[in-house]
């Protein structure tokens, strides 16, 4: 059984891998550079320059004096190209962002690469492939996380153990979950939005290692990995990959910044020093080329050079010449790797040495040792396949997340869409905790999404549960959508004659101007009113949406999807679907719209056709309660 279902996630990883490079590739080549630059997933115009190189790969700097607006981040991977990006295989892994900068890892840099070029996201194929891999080299944790989800094995009965917090702040279902996690050999920390679950991670962290345990702890994203950096830098933690966040506290801990502050990392420095200076001296000598060598091996010019002869029309002079080039590259390629091998050294004695070492999941794949306990943030926006790969080399795990929000992003394969968290939660409630206090937002924002999603079980935190923006010093409007003390806001579309949603020719998206205005003025005037560009994110489901309001406002705008895991003091929603027909399309996904509904901290503005919205009962009831609790207001 283990065996058909291992088989099944390997097709479904091929389905989607395919899937993923088809559609990147037909994006290329149905848009335009500047359309995909607006849709977030090219850069143009830029002009790089090597400014590092870490562990054999050239840092290069891309960068440009136009504002940098994309959907392109830290640890994903680029298509570098200069004219058509479908001719070219420089392929390249973003290690830096900045607002007029990226840098890339690549591990060669040709000439045309550093002038007027183009960067386009790209499928990682890496991903997928480390996903296989793990698959075909389960260990017996790995099999028995299956064996669960596919109830072949029963789980050990949870058992409470007492701790002292190192966290003080933590609050009664926080400490239940810490409790717990530590007496179990796996457990489900089940935390909605605002409700501290990576500050509860950090503290199951903490407590395995004061208890003696090595810990891997992993995420989905960069950013969330960095969270839980944040959390722990005063452990003895390594951080591999690239941090998101460019602060100096993270990047201190990066494996590559403890290889060079390393004891040993000087003779590193002197071997590729002296490297250097060989290559230096080997460019007096004339470098072999097919046209020179004419077919002669590097041991036959070595011998020729020995016997003082020439051969083939090459004269003994060229010869000997070519013969010293050999010497010194072979010199240089020893003294090269010998360094490349002492830092590997470096850097698996100080993995080894961690107590805490934190990655994406698939940077997890990576680590050649095995610890006791694996606790991964961000479980629900995770593949199986993913969370395999940490899961798979600890002896227990420790899985946090929202099942009640989106899952992971999958184009076709729609199994892969079911997560480890889903169905180990559904099989075994008792071996999860629901964080019950959240931190984030006004009391009235969260009723909602609280009585639709969560059973009423949430409480806002006495700190947020009346916060405004009048909090912030926002000043007083004449339109009350911009009232400060509004904090649940609908702006009714519904009775305008211009209010219909519109396709683009080739398009699978939808976007709608009307609402597109509506938020460029609700934003001007929030401006106006004193609310800093910062606090205003735009969230809206459909890419031509996101494309078209880019064009029309300079504040944060992206997809729910984009905007998981995130939160805005004012957050603005643009459900653009409107029409004779009712069809609301894909949100249907309610968990689309809890996502977008929990984002706001103190004011949220749902824009929308109230008539095509609530033909779907929950949309209905969204309406009816902002009708009652909020102000609900037509713009025509």
């Amino acid at each position: 059984m283990i065996e058909e279902f291992v088989e099944k996630l390997k097709r479904s990883i091929e389905i989607e891998r395919k899937a993923q490079i088809e559609a990147m590739l037909n994006e290329i080549k149905r848009l335009s550079g500047e359309e995909r630059e607006r849709r977030g997933n090219a850069i143009l115009n830029l002009n790089g320059k090597i400014v590092d190189e870490e562990f054999g790969y050239k840092l290069v700097k891309y960068g440009r004096r136009r504002k940098i607006v994309t959907n392109i981040n830290v640890g994903d991977l680029v298509l570098v190209s200069r004219g058509n990006p479908l001719k070219s295989d420089l392929v390249g892994v973003v290690a830096e962002k900045g607002e007029r900068y990226l840098v890339v890892a690549l591990e060669n840099v040709p000439n045309w690469a550093l002038k007027d070029v183009r960067i386009d996201l790209y499928a990682n194929d890496v991903t997928f492939r480390r996903w296989l891999e793990n698959l075909e080299n389960l260990r017996e944790s790995g099999f028995k996380a299956l064996k669960l989800a596919l109830g072949l094995e029963k789980p050990k009965k949870c058992e409470k153990v007492e701790f002292e917090p190192f966290d003080r702040s933590l609050n009664h279902s926080q400490i239940r979950a810490v409790s717990l996690a530590l007496g179990s050999d796996f457990f489900l920390i089940h935390g909605p939005f605002g409700t501290g679950k990576t500050r509860t991670l950090a503290e199951v962290v903490r407590q395995e290692v004061k208890r003696g345990n090595r810990v891997l702890a992993t995420a989905e994203s960069n950013v969330a990995v960095d969270n839980l950096v944040e959390l722990l830098k005063d452990l003895n933690v390594v951080r591999l990959g690239h941090p998101s966040r460019v602060t100096q506290d993270l990047r201190l801990k990066t494996l590559s910044a403890r290889v060079r502050e390393h004891e040993m990392y000087g003779e590193v420095e002197e071997l590729r020093r002296k490297a250097e200076r060989l290559m230096g001296l080997r460019e007096r000598f004339r470098k072999p080329t097919p046209a020179l060598r004419r077919g002669l091996s590097d041991d036959e010019i070595l011998e020729l050079a020995e016997k003082k002869r020439g051969a083939r029309g090459v004269s003994w002079k060229v010869v000997r010449s070519m013969a010293e080039w050999i010497k010194l590259n072979r010199l240089i390629d020893e003294i090269l790797e010998r360094a490349r091998r002492m830092e590997e050294n470096i850097a698996k004695e100080i993995v080894e040495s961690a107590d805490v070492v934190l990655a994406t999941n698939s940077t997890a794949f990576t680590i050649d040792c095995y610890f006791d306990v694996a606790v991964i943030d961000e479980a629900t926006q995770s593949t199986i396949p993913s969370v395999l790969i940490p899961i798979n080399k600890a002896d227990k795990f420790v899985l946090a997340g929202d099942h009640k929000q989106l899952p992971p992003t999958v184009l076709k394969a729609e199994e892969l869409k079911k997560t480890l968290f889903e169905i180990l939660i559904e099989m075994y409630v008792d071996h999860s905790v629901m964080l019950e206090v959240q931190y984030r937002m006004n009391e009235k924002l969260m009723d909602f999404p609280n009585r639709e999603f969560y059973d009423g079980k949430l409480k806002a935190h006495e700190s947020v549960r009346n916060i405004t923006l009048k909090d912030l010093g926002v000043k007083n409007a004449r339109w009350r959508v911009l009232d400060p003390k509004e904090v649940l806001v609908f702006i009714d579309t519904s009775k305008c004659p211009n209010r219909w949603e519109r396709q683009r020719r080739g398009s699978t998206s939808r976007e709608n101007e009307l609402e597109a205005r509506i938020v460029k003025r609700v934003v001007e005037g929030l401006k106006r009113i004193g609310v800093q560009r910062e606090w205003i994110g735009v969230i809206t489901p459909y890419d031509d949406q996101v494309d078209l309001l880019r064009t029309l406002v300079d504040v944060e705008v992206n997809t729910v999807d984009g905007y998981q895991g995130r939160e805005k003091e004012v957050v603005i929603v643009s459900f653009v679907r409107s029409n004779r027909r009712g069809d609301i399309g894909f949100l249907e996904d309610l968990r689309r719209l809890n996502v977008a509904l929990t984002r706001a901290k103190r004011k949220l503005v749902l824009i929308g056709d109230s008539e095509t919205l609530s033909s779907h009962e929950t949309y209905s009831r969204l309406i009816g309660f902002v009708k009652k609790e909020g102000f609900f207001v037509s713009y025509c």
